[in-house]
Order: C-alpha cells, then structure tokens, then sequence
C-alpha cells in the first residue's frame, strides 16, 4: 500500500501533526562545496514561498546551513507572510560555533537567538541539538550548564516548544533518547533501503512516545541517482560490493517500472514508526515531484526483493 503524501501523522508526544514528508533546506543554503551547485536567493526563496503555497506543512532548516542562508531566506519570505502561517511547522538546529566549536550553553543560548532572529520570530517549535558527536561526549552535553540544560531553560522560558536531538551514531541516539528530555530524534542515512541499523533506535523512539524524523533517505545521493552517477554512500566512498547491491535494487525497480527514488523515499515513508521524511529540495519543483514520487504504486513483492538485496549488502555507517 502507498502512503499518503499529505496526510499528518502525530510527532510523538509533542501533539504537532506533520505530512510524512519534511521539506530539508540545507540543499539552498548555498554550499557549493557539499552539493556541486549554488542556488540564488530568488530561487530558495522561491522554493520556500512553494512550500508555504503547496501540501507539504512541515520545514526543516538549522543554523549552520550556509552559515545562516537557509533560516534567512526561510524568514524573508516569512516576513512577507506576517509570519509562519498556522499550521506549518518549522524546525531549526542549535548549532557550535564554526570557528571555535565552542557548544557550551552560552553558545546554545547564541545560536538560538540568531536562528530566531534570521527567521523573524520570538520563538520556534522544534528546536534540535544538532550534531554534538562532532564536539561534546554525551556526558558533556548533558551536563549541568550544558548545551542540554540550556535549551530545558529556553523550553522554561518559552522561547522553544519542543526539544529534537538530531545525530548520526545510532548507539549516541539511542542514549539521548532513553534521558527522557527529548521530544523528537533525527537520525540520517541510517535507515535506507541500504542500510536499516537504526531498525532499534526506531523501537526506543516509540515506546518512549518520541517522534522519529528520517532524514537523507536517498543516501547522499546514491539511491536517487544510482551508483554509478553517485558512487558515494552518505558522502563515504563504498565498496563495489555495496554498488553491486544497489545496481541490483535498480534492476529490480526497473523490471517494476517504479524509480529508484520513488522506492527509497516509499521504503521510509511507510514505516509507522516513522513521523516524517526529510526530504532536501533547491527549486520549487522538486516539491511536486517529491509528492509525485512519494504516491506512485510500488508491487508488495518488489519490497521483498530490496530487503533481501540490502541484507546481502549488510552496510551499517556506525
């Protein structure tokens, strides 16, 4: 059965209902080095004002996405609205600091104050702790005066409505979530037709009532494009073993006539675990292409076929 495109889900327990599609805007922040390509202001704020104008209710952005160019123009075109229409939900990332790496509270306090100021509004809905493996020790992160303990106080103080972690390290992901301080987890390229090592992490999000947010469903790239176009696996060179499987998943998709991508995407779209899929678009689109994607039929039995292709290929990133 094809899920919906549109329809919400609950995000766990933070009673925000969202499309099972999350629109990322880290590909518009124009980091040519990462992606290959720059996108222009004009053209991210048209992709933002298509998001607004179109099915989709839930964005995701961060700080750090060229170094602020994605929540400033997400909240230009905001601005030009009277603010986030209701019903939309927005989430951004409290992020260290470029230079320093410095992710200390007082540096989690920064972020969230210049993410709230580039976005034009008092407060935010979901704000994640992103990517502290890179910087702190779990211990460090939730330390008293810690990054943890200063986005609680931002929670206290109204500024924020719920709390996200997003990381990579599925075992990390797993200790944050059982602390019982987090609303939603957003975990990337660890669950993919490739690779399916968050499977326990998934389990944990929902008996602990935590919304689970799947992020980089195509891999880098390589589920999208296919191996050879993209032979990279979550910006990682792969074995040709890995290739292989992938190669094979195509074959399997062709003889289907169904898209590669529309599989990759379908595969975590119709896990209930999970709330939402974020999916990274730099033109408007993609937006309707991405829903398209998401509702073409897939035969049950070409989800046998993949599962057993990914089991052979055995890839776990952690």
């Amino acid at each position: 059965m094809t899920a919906s495109a549109t329809t919400r889900r609950p995000l766990g327990r933070t009673g925000l209902a969202v499309t099972p599609i999350c629109i990322g805007t880290s590909p518009f922040s124009t980091t040519p080095g990462l992606y290959g390509y720059g996108v222009a202001h004009e053209r991210a704020e048209a992709t933002v004002a298509a998001v607004l104008d179109g099915p989709i209710n839930f964005i995701d952005t961060s700080n750090s996405y060229g170094d602020g160019n994605a929540e400033e123009r997400i909240g230009s075109v905001l601005r030009t609205r009277g603010g986030l229409p209701e019903g939309v939900v927005l989430a951004t990332k409290a992020d260290a600091d470029k230079v320093t790496g410095d992710f200390s509270g007082e540096r989690v306090r920064r972020s969230v104050r210049e993410s709230l100021e580039r976005l034009g509004l008092d407060r935010v809905q979901l704000m994640y702790l992103h990517d502290p493996e890179y910087h702190l020790t779990f211990e460090e992160a939730m330390a008293e005066g810690g990054p943890v303990s200063a986005l609680i106080a931002l929670c206290d103080e109204g500024v924020i409505e719920h709390l996200g972690i997003a990381a990579g390290p599925v075992p990390l992901m797993r200790r944050f979530v059982a602390t019982g301080v987090f609303d939603v987890a957003l975990n990337h390229n660890r669950y993919t037709l490739l690779d399916r090592s968050a499977d326990p992490l998934l389990d944990d999000c929902v008996a602990a009532g935590v919304g689970y947010v799947n992020a980089a469903p195509y891999g880098g790239g390589m589920l999208a494009k296919g191996p050879d176009a993209q032979p990279r696996y979550a910006y990682r060179e792969t074995p040709e073993s890995v290739r292989e499987a992938v190669r094979g998943m195509q074959r399997v998709c062709a003889e289907a006539d169904v898209p590669l991508q529309a599989a990759a995407l379908q595969f975590s779209m119709r896990d209930v675990r999970v709330a939402s899929t974020v999916v990274g678009v730099s033109e408007p689109a993609r937006i309707a292409e991405t829903v398209r994607l998401a509702q073409l039929p897939i035969p049950e039995q070409v989800w046998g076929q993949l599962d057993a292709l990914a089991a052979k290929a055995g890839v776990r990133l952690d």
